[in-house]
């Protein structure tokens, strides 16, 4: 009875004070708002859907009993050395944590609320700068090694820094031939927005040759970059990338190192970052500047210049002074 009156007046404070009942989020559990937020994902479509999962199970093997009260910054803490020890690396780490604070924060702007309070997350420290990339030689080296039925494909991959997803899945409808355009629509990209970039001569080349050896196959797939065998898109070619990156002796290579390399190039030759992140499709310049990558032919190009930007300073001042002890003698 004492209990009941106790717990009475604690609501009736909270009440009072425009706060929902603390026994309320007592009965919320991690499960229910995993739930929630994988909902979230699937209603609306997103991409990293399989992603989120799997830091849901990871979070799950600590957090899977807990109420929401029971998830404080100590148990996190405890979460992230269990993780560390484990071997899991700080970005995954992160990305896990990431996934904990939008499930708190996703119950939390429920109605009712699920969440009370969204407790400090702390993050690891990452190295994000990405060093693969390709070298010019090198992609001219991998392509020459690399099947018939690739060698279009990397060459886009290229100079487009299009994503290998975006790339696989690119139809004929989302070309025009005649005015040289590319473009994917609404949905079809990772952050969902659309995207269209013009091609150069060779990539029209490309274009051209790839709907011409459909045409006298007289096999028009639905797909730009079909499989070798020509009946569908490309599903898995990584036997003969690896091959192809062994005999052109650049091993430690992926596929995704076109993107970063295409970013860089495009910085390189002067088109302006927004310009190059509209063509790669990044949404966000934080990602963008992981992938402008500074390497030592940067290092030794910027040492040349500084070299040159100084002895012209100094030839401008000697020739300055040169002046006025000529003014000096007049």
């Amino acid at each position: 009875m004492v209990a009941k009156k106790m717990l009475a007046r604690k609501e009736g404070g909270e009440i009072a004070q425009g706060k929902i009942p603390g026994i309320l989020f007592d009965r919320v559990t991690f499960d229910q708002l995993s739930e929630d937020f994988l909902r979230d994902y699937r209603i609306n479509q997103k991409k990293s859907l399989n992603k989120a999962r799997k830091s849901v199970d990871h979070l799950k093997k600590v957090f899977e009993l807990f109420h929401v009260p029971e998830i404080t910054t100590p148990k996190i803490n405890i979460y992230i050395e269990k993780r560390i020890n484990a071997g899991a690396a700080n970005a995954t780490i992160n990305r896990e944590l990431a996934a904990l604070k939008r499930m708190l924060n996703f119950g939390a702007k429920q109605t009712p609320p699920l969440v009370d309070r969204v407790p400090n997350i702390p993050m690891l420290k990452e190295n994000n700068i990405r060093k693969g990339f390709f070298e010019h030689d090198e992609y001219l080296a991998l392509r020459d090694y690399l099947p018939g039925y690739l060698k279009g494909f990397v060459t886009f991959a290229y100079k487009s820094g299009w994503r290998v997803s975006e790339i696989i899945n690119l139809k004929w409808s989302n070309v025009d031939l005649k005015q040289g355009i590319v473009w994917l629509e609404s949905g079809m990209t990772k952050n969902m927005e659309g995207r269209t970039i013009y091609l150069d001569e060779e990539l029209k080349a490309v274009f051209l040759d790839q709907w011409s050896s459909q045409k006298k196959t007289n096999k028009i797939m639905p797909y730009v970059f079909p499989s070798s065998r020509g009946k569908g898109k490309i599903i898995d070619f990584r036997k003969s990338w690896k091959k192809a990156c062994k005999d052109a002796s650049i091993p430690n290579r992926i596929f995704h190192d076109f993107r970063r390399t295409a970013i860089r190039n495009m910085v390189r030759s002067g088109i302006p970052e927004r310009v190059a992140m509209m063509i790669s499709g990044h949404k966000t310049r934080s990602v963008f500047e992981r992938y402008n990558i500074v390497n030592e032919t940067d290092l030794i190009s910027a040492a040349k210049r500084h070299e040159v930007y100084l002895k012209n300073l100094s030839r401008a001042q000697f020739g300055h002074n040169r002046y006025l002890l000529k003014q000096k003698r007049v």
